[in-house]
Parts: structure tokens; C-alpha cells; sequence
């Protein structure tokens, strides 16, 4: 009989691997975190600043329960730490009715009776005036339970967290290889031979280089800060929230307010388009003109009234699906070992829902809210 070092290692701790190792430690798991570099680090998918929630998930509906008890437990994770993780600030999305965005977020809240509210293109202009050239077919729906997630800083709060449950750290520590054995899973450091019943893989953006069998891509996220032209308030976080906004050409603008004194947050996302990859190994996240003047471009006709070229630029990095969704769950049947990487912007903001459907998981339990749909045996 072998003997076990832990029941369960994480290895990766960025945001869900964070949660992850906090959920299974507060219910008792004896439970291992592995990062490669320091938790927080500036090199993965949680750096670049905050990162919008929302609970109207136009991607998919069944996102909405997952962000639903995410809420919750940011509210509990800032009342146990005072660490002002997650900020209420509520959320617009702005499209078509019928497009992904606006359509999408109505579709969700339809689907869980989340209270939302509409307004017209005209009505839209007139409560929220720094934006501008909204067609007049498309609305605007605001979401009351959006925020915004302090990424970085959640990332360290849930695992100080989770060592306080008792999880064992091992930082700046590379796991070199995963092998399955007879009822469990051997993880080779270079510094030992770590034994565990279960392993959770939350490499995030080095999740595509490690499993080769999966569509995945890890791709380059600027992010993009502008200083108002005149500092009149109107740029503020209470009156210019955080939003999604789609536009004719089916890209979509995102961002929100200033907050803490450092600009209006900004991006672009292209769907049509392959963001450029990127190498995590590569720590050079040099700052190129192709990473800001699409979003400056649009800043006269869209968001007027913000100086251009940008004030600050962050690279960070993204692991894309082709559906756009997460991944969560075993590959096939075996239980020992589970994935947990969030996609897009689900990633920080709904990672402590995610890491609790790992706990459950993980413990043999059913999850408490449904998590099928996220499973990487979607791609075959």
C-alpha cells in the first residue's frame, strides 16, 4: 500500500487554482499547492489589472449559477480578510437584442430570473452620456450584481486563505511531471517525489503547452489604461461602470471607470480574428503599437472626451477555447485528475464557484451547481 503525501495537489495557482486550494482546504482536504513563481505573480492570466464579474453571463446561461455563488464567496472571502476583493459597481451590456452580447446577457437573466434592467439606445444616451454613437436599434441592459474582481489581489487573499486551513505551499516549486498510478497520481518536482490521491491542473496559460490533446491556445491580452482630457468626474466608476459593448463590426469594446486614480480601463476583443499567441515561458511582455490603436482608434466616435495615446499598457495572458468556455472537470472517466482553467474573462471572476465544483469534485460529491457543460470531453 503506497503511502500518500496528501489527498489532493493543485498545481498552478493563479485564480482557479487559488480557489481551488482554498474550497479544499476549508472543507477539511488535506490539499498541496504548487505555483512556479509566487503567488500573484504578473506573468499569467490574473495580471492587468481588475477584471469585470458579472452575473448576466452572455455566454452561456449556465455560466449564471457559477457566478451566482462566486458573488457569495468574494463577499466572504472580503468579510474574513478585509481585502476589498471584489467591488460592486453593477454592469451595462450594450448591443443588438438579438447579438451575443446585450442578447446574451437578456437570454441569461430570462433563463434565471436575475432582475435586470433595459433601456433604449436614446435612454442609454442620456444616463450614461460618455457613451456615444450607439445605434439606435441596439439596448443597453444593466446588471446590478456585476462588479469588478481585484484579480491579483484575490489570488493572494484566497491562498493566505487556504493556508490558514491548513493547505501545504510550495511556491517557486515546477512540478516536471504528472504519472497516474494505481489509485492516485505521482508528481515528480525537482526537488521530490510528491504522492497524491488527486491532482487538480490549474497551469492556466501553460495548460495548452502541457496537454497537447485539448484546443487550446494561450494569446496575448493588453490591457489598456486612458486619462480623461478634462478631470470633471464624469469618467468616475459610479457613472461610467464597467460594460461590455458590441459593436457593428461585431468586436466588441469593454472597460470601465476610473478607479484608484490610474484611468479609464480599455479593450478590445475581435472574435473573428486569432489574437496573437504567446509563449508563457516567454517573460518579455513588451508593449507594441498593435496592442492600442485599435481601442484609440474608436475613442472619438465611442468614448469621447479621453487622452490618446494610452497612459498605461499591461500584457497579460489568455487561454482560449473555441467555444469560449472555461474548462472544468476530468478528462474521460478518471477522477484523479481534474482540469480547472478559466477562459476569457470568466477566469478571475467566477473562480470561487469553479473552485468549489473542484472541491465537490474532488471529494466525490456531486457539484453544487452544474459544471457538465464546462467539461473538456466537450471537444471529443
Amino acid at each position: 500500500m503506497p503511502r500518500w503525501d496528501a489527498e489532493a495537489a493543485v498545481v498552478g495557482l493563479g485564480a482557479w487554482g487559488a480557489a481551488a486550494l482554498w474550497r479544499l482546504a476549508v472543507r477539511g482536504v488535506d490539499v498541496l499547492g504548487f505555483e512556479r513563481r509566487t503567488p500573484g505573480h504578473a506573468l499569467g492570466s490574473s495580471h492587468g489589472g481588475p477584471h469585470m464579474f458579472r452575473l448576466a453571463c452572455a455566454e452561456h446561461p449556465g455560466l449564471v449559477p457559477l457566478a451566482v455563488r462566486s458573488r457569495e464567496l468574494w463577499t466572504e472571502l472580503d468579510g474574513a480578510r478585509g481585502d476589498r476583493v471584489f467591488q460592486p459597481c453593477g454592469g451595462l451590456s450594450i448591443g443588438p437584442e438579438a447579438g451575443p452580447v446585450a442578447g446574451g446577457a437578456l437570454r441569461a437573466a430570462h433563463a434565471h430570473g436575475l432582475k435586470v434592467r433595459t433601456f433604449t439606445a436614446n435612454a442609454l444616451r442620456m444616463q450614461y452620456p460618455r457613451h456615444t454613437g450607439v445605434p439606435g436599434h441596439h439596448t443597453g441592459v444593466w446588471d446590478p450584481g456585476a462588479g469588478l474582481v481585484h484579480a491579483e489581489r484575490a489570488v493572494r487573499s484566497m491562498v493566505a486563505q487556504a493556508r490558514d486551513a491548513g493547505a501545504r505551499l510550495y511556491p517557486d516549486t515546477r512540478v516536471l511531471q504528472a504519472e497516474v498510478v494505481t489509485g492516485g497520481v505521482h508528481l515528480r518536482t525537482p526537488q521530490r517525489l510528491v504522492k497524491v490521491r488527486h491532482l487538480v491542473v490549474a497551469a492556466g496559460s501553460w495548460l495548452p503547452a502541457a496537454l497537447s490533446g485539448l484546443p487550446l491556445a494561450t494569446v496575448r491580452a493588453p490591457f489598456t489604461r486612458f486619462r480623461p482630457i478634462e478631470p470633471d468626474g464624469s469618467f468616475d466608476l459610479e457613472v461610467f461602470p464597467a460594460f461590455r459593448r458590441e459593436l457593428d463590426d461585431a468586436r466588441v469594446l469593454w472597460g470601465s471607470g476610473e478607479e484608484g486614480g490610474y484611468g479609464v480601463r480599455l479593450g478590445l476583443e475581435d472574435l473573428r480574428l486569432t489574437p496573437k499567441p504567446l509563449d508563457p515561458e516567454d517573460t518579455d511582455r513588451s508593449v507594441t503599437p498593435d496592442d492600442w490603436q485599435d481601442v484609440a482608434r474608436l475613442l472619438p466616435a465611442k468614448v469621447p472626451g479621453l487622452q490618446s495615446p494610452p497612459s498605461r499598457i499591461t500584457v497579460s495572458t489568455r487561454t482560449r477555447t473555441p467555444d469560449g468556455l472555461p474548462l472544468l472537470g476530468a478528462v474521460g472517466d478518471d477522477t484523479r485528475i481534474l482540469l480547472a482553467t478559466g477562459a476569457g474573462s470568466h477566469g478571475p471572476a467566477h473562480a470561487p464557484g469553479a473552485g468549489e465544483a473542484v472541491a465537490d469534485l474532488v471529494r466525490g460529491e456531486r457539484p453544487g451547481t452544474a459544471v457538465e457543460f464546462l467539461s473538456p470531453g466537450r471537444f471529443g
